[in-house]
Order: C-alpha cells, then sequence, then structure tokens
C-alpha cells in the first residue's frame, strides 16, 4: 500500500471530526488541500526539491493524532526553562500543534498586536485570518503542504499593526508532549505590516521518549518598510521527524533574516521559499547543522527576485560525524526585468568520517543582464596543518578537532543579530560538539 493510502483513508472517515474542532477559515481550504494531496501525493526522490529525502518512507508509520483536541497533561512553565540569558523575550508555547492556553501567557502587548491560537483568532477575526492564510503556501504545488493544510487544526497567529516595533523578542517553545508515538501538524501565520519590527525566537523540544513526526508550514508577509528576524532552534531527539515548510513574502523596503539552527535531531527536512515582491528589499537566509549517528538535515530554499534592486545573502553550514547524513540545494531565481539584482549564496561543509555523506547543490537561474551574482560550495575535513600546528603547541587532536569545528559554525551564529542569543548558541555549540548536548539543559523532564 501507498504511503499516501491511509492519509487519505484517515481524511475520509474523519473530515467532519477535524472541522468541527477547528475554524471555518481552515476549513474552507480543506477540501480543495485534500483533493490536492490526492492527485500530488508524497514527493518521490524523482521530484528535483526532494531529492535528497525519501519522503513517503518517513510517512508510512502508522502514528496517533489528536484530532479531538483532548487536554495534553503538561504544564510548560514549570516543565521547561528554555531561557536565553539577558535576552528579554515574551514568551509563548505550542503544545504539539495546540496553542497553550490554559495558563494566559505572562506578557502585556500594545493594542493592535496578536499573539494567540490560529484556530480561535479565524474564529473571532475570519476577516483578517482569511485575508493572508494559505495564500503563500499553495496546497496545487506541494504534497506535504497540501496535507498539512486538510490536516492542520491549530497552530500560532502572529499580527504586527503599522509602525508597530516590537521590543521585546517573541520566544515560541514546540512542545512535542505524548504517551504514544504521534502526528503533529502545526500552522503558523506572521503578518506585519507596513513599516512593522519584530524578532522572533522559535525553539523545538521533546518532552518524551516517543516517536514524533511533524509537518509544520509556516507563512510570513513582510509589508513595506516592515522588518522580520525569524530564528529557529531544533534541539530535539533522534526519533523525531520534522518536516517544515517556510514561505516568505517581502514587499518594498522591506527586511527578511530567517536564521535555522539544528543542534541535536533525529530525521529533518526544511524548506524555504522566499519572494521578494517589492523592490529595494533584502534577506539575509544563514543557516547551520550539526549531525552525528546516523542523523539526517536535509535543507532546500529558493529565492526569487521577482522584482529588481533586491539583495540576497545566503550561508548554510554542515558538521558531520558518524554515519550522518547532510543535503543542501539552493536556488536563485533571477526573473526577467529583476535589473540591479545581487546575491551571494555559499555552502560550506565539514565531514568528520568515511561513513558520512554531504550532498549539495546551490543553482543560479539568471534571466536578466544587469546582476552581480556568484554562488559556492565545499565539501571537505578539517586542514591537517591547522591540526598539526595546534598539537605543537601542546593541544591534544581531540581538543583541537573540536576547537576547529566550534569556529567553523560560529560563522554562521555571528550573523545573528540578537547578542544574547549568539551567545548562548556559542555556548551550546560548544557543548554539542563536546558530546554534552544530548539534553536540553533545566529540562526537568528530560533529566
Amino acid at each position: 500500500m501507498k504511503s499516501e493510502q491511509q492519509y487519505i483513508d484517515l481524511y475520509t472517515q474523519t473530515s467532519e471530526l477535524i472541522k468541527s474542532k477547528s475554524a471555518e477559515v481552515m476549513n474552507a481550504l480543506r477540501e480543495e488541500a485534500f483533493n490536492n494531496f490526492k492527485k500530488l501525493g508524497f514527493p518521490t526522490k524523482k521530484v528535483e526539491r526532494y531529492k535528497y529525502s525519501d519522503i513517503p518512507t518517513l510517512f508510512k508509520p502508522d502514528y496517533g493524532l489528536n484530532l479531538s483536541r483532548l487536554e495534553i497533561p503538561v504544564d510548560p512553565y514549570k516543565t521547561f526553562k528554555c531561557d536565553v540569558p539577558n535576552l528579554s523575550t515574551s514568551l509563548y508555547f505550542i503544545v504539539n500543534d495546540q496553542f497553550y492556553t490554559k495558563e494566559p501567557p505572562k506578557v502585556k502587548l500594545d493594542e493592535g498586536i496578536i499573539i494567540d491560537s490560529l484556530s480561535q483568532v479565524a474564529t473571532s477575526r475570519p476577516e483578517l485570518v482569511a485575508k493572508y492564510y494559505g495564500k503563500l503556501a499553495k496546497t496545487e504545488k506541494d504534497g506535504i503542504t497540501a496535507l498539512n493544510t486538510m490536516l492542520a487544526q491549530d497552530g500560532l497567529f502572529i499580527y504586527v499593526p503599522k509602525n508597530v516595533k516590537l521590543e521585546r523578542t517573541v520566544q515560541i517553545v514546540n512542545i512535542l508532549r505524548s504517551d504514544v508515538d504521534l502526528m503533529v501538524n502545526r500552522r503558523v501565520l506572521i503578518v506585519l505590516e507596513e513599516g512593522a519590527e519584530a524578532k522572533f525566537l522559535f525553539c523545538d523540544d521533546t518532552a518524551d521518549d516517543r516517536k514524533f513526526l511533524t509537518t509544520q508550514v509556516i507563512e510570513a508577509f513582510v509589508g513595506n518598510n516592515a522588518v522580520l528576524d525569524l530564528n529557529c532552534l531544533e534541539e530535539t531527539h533522534t526519533k523525531n521527524v520534522r518536516v517544515s515548510n517556510v514561505f516568505i513574502e517581502q514587499q518594498s523596503h522591506s527586511k527578511a533574516s530567517h536564521n535555522i539552527i539544528t543542534l541535536h535531531n533525529g530525521i529533518t527536512r526544511n524548506m524555504l521559499d522566499l519572494t521578494f515582491k517589492g523592490e529595494h528589499s533584502e534577506c539575509f537566509l544563514n543557516g547551520c547543522v550539526i549531525a552525528d549517528k546516523e542523523q539526517r538535515v536535509d535543507n532546500n530554499t529558493m529565492i526569487d527576485h521577482a522584482v529588481p534592486n533586491c539583495d540576497s545573502h545566503e550561508l548554510y553550514k554542515y558538521v558531520l560525524d558518524d554515519k550522518a547524513v547532510g543535503a543542501f540545494a539552493g536556488l536563485v531565481l533571477v526573473r526577467e526585468g529583476a535589473q540591479k539584482t545581487t546575491s551571494v549564496e555559499t555552502n560550506r561543509n565539514l565531514v568528520a568520517t568515511k561513513t558520512a555523506h554531504m550532498y549539495t547543490q546551490p543553482m543560479l537561474e539568471i534571466y536578466a543582464d544587469d546582476v552581480q551574482c556568484n554562488h559556492g560550495s565545499t565539501v571537505g575535513q578539517l586542514n591537517d596543518a591547522a591540526l598539526f600546528y595546534m598539537q605543537q603547541r601542546g593541544i591534544d587532536q581531540k581538543e583541537a578537532r573540536t576547537l576547529l569545528q566550534t569556529a567553523f559554525i560560529y560563522e554562521v551564529i555571528d550573523k545573528i543579530e540578537l547578542e544574547p542569543l549568539r551567545d548562548r548558541l556559542h555556548l551550546l555549540v560548544e557543548k554539542r560538539f563536546r558530546g554534552e548536548l544530548n539534553k536540553c539543559n533545566g529540562c526537568s523532564l528530560c533529566k
């Protein structure tokens, strides 16, 4: 039986239940998404953007789903202490795919700002959510997006009105919690109106030693002169499968930064599509991966220069050990008429063992003649001369390797704008290379 059939049967049998526990704005897209999923199925390795991930196999196991929205017995405020020292944040939790409301967030927001359950806001303010929901994440183009759209019942909605600047970083802790193997379908919608500014830190954590399968779709709208700083940190465990699709749209004179850090995981597949819809905009896409054992991380990006006078900067780095597998594929598309485009795309990788593998494919597709674009990738091992130099000065080989690997990853970390987060990640990266980051620091469930 194909992997798709169990999800087709699931939706056919439970669609009314799914709809009854969600909002009409989300329900309005389900049937179309279901039909598109039946048509597309799961993307196979024959699909260019999925050539390095065996998606059908990942979705074969029979996971449980919380379609009835049963209450999950967890108090995230007591369980998790995923704080960043010296970083003042507004803290929110998502337990699996449900916005945590049992204890109201200890946050006072300026008038007009919304940070709440997607389903609840879609019910109370349907005209606002309907204006944006599903407008970037097209179900007719991608089977994973279609599956998420037909099954997702809740998630997070963030709205920052015109010319409002969020002074504090918004921290979202995604907690996976279950007594059985569980599938989670999470949705996030971020809207920054003209002149708005906001910084976000998304942290993915697991609270139980169970198998989790997560699909996540994030849509982010960045208005004229708006500034989005989106930081995503994954510290899960080796039984976790995470498939995330992020869609960002930028209007004129806007700035977007997306930093994705994978410190500990099982199998991760991240896709990022960013489109310039307005001129004189700029984006910074940075990512780093530290993987060992049999962990797998596949990052796939596409930057669409649809208009002239925009700049894109992209840097991804991997350090792979043991039997880990990494993949990076990044396409920069410069459309006809998108003159005065500047783009730099770089992927650098360290492979520490003969059993680890890295696949890399940076790509440029240019249909304009007045542009400055370059791309490149490298795959190699630690510099023997540098190792020898450090050993000659009394540093043993293991410590020398740790120092060189840490310095290699720091180039990505240092591009993060939030200084307290940079400092915290410097420490976490070093601990990861020293084998001290198997559990979340301060997490009572993981002790």
